[in-house]
Formats: structure tokens, sequence, C-alpha cells
């Protein structure tokens, strides 16, 4: 797979021939005229992680870029390779100190270049999957294995960051808790396998009817938690049904057959002004979701937040 170079070089014929020489090498080459061209590309998102900079240039230097790239200490990481006509010791410390990885003196070799480049891929490429190991770490402590949404201890953190929230700006903050009905059926029925396909596919309905910014956790078992930032009852009980319609209107088509699933939702909602804390309002839910399992199942049932004791 070809990765991206950032070339940098005010002399157009020096410019020209290192690029033609990476292309050659099936590199993809992002060319800049000047220092301040080529700080210009590393600020981007899509920024290329390997640079070769001639140490002087208008504008920034190569040695100005290294050390602005270094100060900002961002992720991925961008290997630098300093083209310079210094060969002297105390130039080549200055610029390994001023945060290059690596140097090739003007004119350059091309087998030096290419070997020198090459070391500097393999780091490249090391540390991207070390990112995206760390990634899926992250991913793993955070989100529950099947269903890929928040884990619990997860859900609670981000219900708590909202709370906290809306104490410092003001405005509610609602809580769902939703069940799915007899899923005990299901697995009974049609088995474990099954019964992972149906709460997935539930999953994918509820997100599918959420804003961008509302969360949803596995609380644990066919339970579920969604925090809804800035909803009051009114706006929260509307959400509610808008799941619930969302979970029950088609059956779902699994290997082993078609089900029909319905679930159950409790809603809450509060202030951090009057009180409410995950606890209160998990627990008001909780009160909500029985009720509505008593009262047949596949409703929204409200119960407001309990407030502390005085």
């Amino acid at each position: 797979m070809s990765m991206r170079v950032l070339i940098a070089d005010d002399l157009v014929v020096s410019r020209h021939l290192l690029e033609a020489t990476l292309r050659k090498w099936s590199y993809e080459v992002v060319a800049a005229k000047d220092g301040n061209e080529a700080w210009d590309h590393l600020q981007r998102p899509d920024a290329p992680a390997l640079a070769i900079l001639d140490w002087m240039m208008p504008g920034l230097t190569g040695l100005d870029i290294c050390r602005l790239v270094r100060k900002q200490n961002r992720e991925p990481y961008t290997y630098i390779l300093l083209l310079t006509s210094k060969n002297l010791k105390e130039d080549v410390v200055e610029g390994m100190e001023a945060g290059a990885d690596d140097y090739v003196t003007k004119p350059f070799d091309q087998n030096e270049l290419n070997v020198r480049l090459r070391a500097g891929r393999r780091i490249v490429e090391l540390q991207a999957e070390l990112l995206a190991a760390r990634e899926e770490l992250r991913v793993q402590a955070t989100h529950d294995g099947l269903t890929r949404i928040w884990n619990r201890p997860a859900i609670l953190d981000i219900l708590q960051r909202e709370i906290g929230r809306t104490a410092r700006e003001g405005g509610p903050v609602s809580v769902i808790m939703l069940d799915l009905d007899e899923f005990k059926k299901v697995n009974d029925t049609h088995g474990h396998l099954a019964g992972d396909a149906v709460l997935c596919e539930a999953v994918r309905r509820i997100q599918s009817s959420m804003r961008s910014y509302d969360a949803i956790g596995r609380y644990g078992g066919e339970e579920f938690l969604v925090v809804l930032p800035g909803f009051d009852e009114a706006a929260a009980c509307h959400q509610a049904e808008r799941l619930r319609v969302a979970v029950a209107r088609d059956p779902m088509k699994l290997s082993e057959g078609t089900v029909v699933v319905t679930a159950s939702f409790g809603v809450t909602a509060g202030t951090a002004a009057c009180g409410a804390d995950p606890e209160r309002l998990i627990h008001s839910a909780d009160e909500a979701l029985y009720e509505a399992k008593r009262a047949g199942r596949n409703r929204v049932m409200f119960a407001a937040c309990k407030q502390p004791a005085p």
C-alpha cells in the first residue's frame, strides 16, 4: 500500500527531482514550496505521516517545523527527515534536538534516502498498529462485547457527566430504562444464538431512532439504559414511545425463524438543582419500568424522580 510523504523544498529543481524519485518508489507525494506551506499541510487531519523537509527555506525552516510538530505532540506520529547541506556533527545534533528523526545530506544519494525512508515507514506503521491496538483495548473496556454499545460502567459515567453538565448549565436530563419483554422465551425456543441476534437487532432499531448525542448502554442481560440530555418529562416520554415502536413495529427475521419482539420502557426526568443523581434517576426509571411490566408490557410508563430527604 502506498504511503503519503510530504516534501518541502524552496528550490524547484531539487523539489521536482525528489518528487520524481519518491513517485518511482510508489510513494504518494504532497509537495510544498516553502516552510509555511509545509506547516499548513501538517495541520490538516489527513496530514502525511512521513515528511522530508529542507533545512533552509523561506518562512518557517525545517528546524522550525520540527519544533512546532514536537510541541504539539499529536497522534499519529509524524516521522521527519531533514534534507540539508549541513553535515557537521553539531549541525546534526541541532537537527535531532529540534525533533528530526533522521537526516540526509544534499545532494541526496538515492540508495541512502530509500533506506532511511524505509526505516521511517516501519516506525510509522508500527505506531499505527500500536494506536489501533490501544483503541481496541479502549473499546473492549467501555463497550459491550455483543451489542458494541456502552457497557454498564461506561453508561453510568456518561449519566454522571450529564448530571454534572446540567448542574453547570441548568436544564433537565432524562433516563429511560427498557427491557425486552419475555426474552427468556426467545432463548428457550430458538436458542441463545437467536437471543444474541435479537439483542443486536433491538439495539440497532433503537439507535436508528436516537439523536447522535444521546447514549445507550447495556445495563444487564436484556435491560438497557438510555441517557437523554436536555429532555424534560414530555420529550422523554415521546422519545421512549418512538423507541418502543421502533422495536415492536416489524417482526425480526432470524435464521431460526421469525420472532415478534416488544419492550417495556420506564422513564424519569430530573435536574441537578432538584437533587437528581444517577442513583435516584435509575431507581425512578426502574420503578416506572416495573410498572410498565405489571400493566401488560410493551408500553411506556413515567415516574417522577424522587427528591432527596430534607
